[in-house]
């Protein structure tokens, strides 16, 4: 609890907002006024998503995939020798420099070579690769050896986009962890969010701390990367609160540059002339990709100047109820339709928790 002193223009200043856009209750104080005032917070709830399961780690003998451009050369010049060909593609960690020569992977997983034809070698290891390719070349020498090497990776690509210093598409030529796939992109710029960094696997978040390892060192949150994965790190220059329920203007409200309060971004929303709980209202705030908070808050007094302003956090989900709606599954239920429709642009907590249990 703490004593504050009130007067008529900090009062102006906390309520101006809800003032021009017809809120009821509040209170204007007297000069001179002293009253006791204790957070507006009347619950809290702490939530976090449940982790990935460890994960044994990978092979690490490479893998041929589609698109690997290949380099295969025999002891029978004559009859069997492969050193050029297609050319000019990108090895990993060169986003897009790198030089290739050799028989690139086609769609069915196949290289065609001379003699030997059509050998299929996507899903094998180069050891198993060359074995096959031997095998092939039996017919035509007696005891043929054969190496094989990949002079340019292209199966296997990991997306870095947003506010990396070095933003593209890479390619991993031996397994990878998380904090080795953001270091291919020279790590993050000065504009970056980190709580709002998140990594996407077959088009769905993944329950990943991207803030927790980066700033708090959790290797617990260090997962190995897969093929195709994407790693995306927003700025922070963009940044948003949501309102939703008895508002005349749901949706989002930019955050100010000094910050923005519950009453500023309940006042920009417009709330509709009757039909309202202000004893009631319901945030839901990300901490980072698997952590967040449901809060209630008693708006009303704040109005009244019996409680501290509630300043919101960037995501943060405000709810204004039409009634007393009771328990939270009950609030999450009315809310569903609205954080439906901009999912694609809420924190990944909320995504995770809410929007994708399926």
């Amino acid at each position: 609890m703490k004593i504050l002193k009130f007067k008529i223009a900090g009062t102006i200043l906390l309520i101006a907002t809800c003032l021009t856009s017809g809120c009821a209750g509040y209170i204007d104080l007297p000069a001179g006024t002293v009253k006791q005032v204790s957070s507006p917070i009347v619950e809290k709830k702490e939530l976090s998503v449940p982790a990935l399961d460890v994960e044994a780690p990978p092979s690490e003998e490479y893998i041929i995939g589609v698109n690997d451009v290949l380099t295969v050369n025999s002891n029978s010049p004559m009859l069997f020798n492969f050193t050029g060909g297609a050319a000019g593609l990108a090895g990993a960690g060169t986003n897009g420099s790198g030089q290739g020569q050799g028989s690139r992977v086609d769609g069915g997983g196949y290289i065609q070579l001379p003699r030997a034809g059509l050998i299929h070698v996507a899903g094998l290891t180069l050891a198993q690769a060359r074995a096959k390719i031997q095998e092939s070349l039996r017919k035509y020498v007696k005891d043929p050896w054969v190496v094989v090497e990949v002079s340019a990776f292209r199966s296997k690509p990991l997306y870095l986009l947003g506010q990396f210093k070095t933003p593209g598409t890479f390619y991993m030529e031996r397994p990878l962890k998380l904090i080795q796939g953001i270091a291919m992109g020279s790590g993050f710029d000065s504009a970056a969010n980190l709580r709002g960094a998140r990594l996407s696997r077959n088009k769905k978040i993944m329950p990943v701390d991207v803030y927790d390892l980066l700033l708090n060192g959790n290797q617990k949150q260090n997962v190995w990367l897969l093929p195709g994965d994407t790693i995306f790190i927003p700025d922070n220059s963009n940044q948003k609160v949501f309102v939703f329920g008895a508002v005349k203007k749901p949706g989002p409200v930019p955050m100010l540059q000094g910050g923005l309060n519950l009453a500023q971004a309940i006042g920009s929303a417009e709330l509709r002339d009757t039909g309202y709980d202000f004893k009631h209202v319901r945030i839901i705030r990300s901490l980072t990709t698997t952590r967040g908070e449901l809060i209630v808050v008693d708006f009303d007094r704040i109005l009244r100047g019996e409680a501290l302003p509630l300043p919101l956090m960037e995501g943060d989900i405000v709810y204004v109820p039409r009634s007393n709606m009771g328990a939270w599954n009950d609030a999450i239920n009315e809310m569903l339709p609205s954080l439906q429709a901009i999912s694609a642009v809420l924190q990944p907590f909320v995504q995770l928790e809410f929007l994708r249990r399926d």
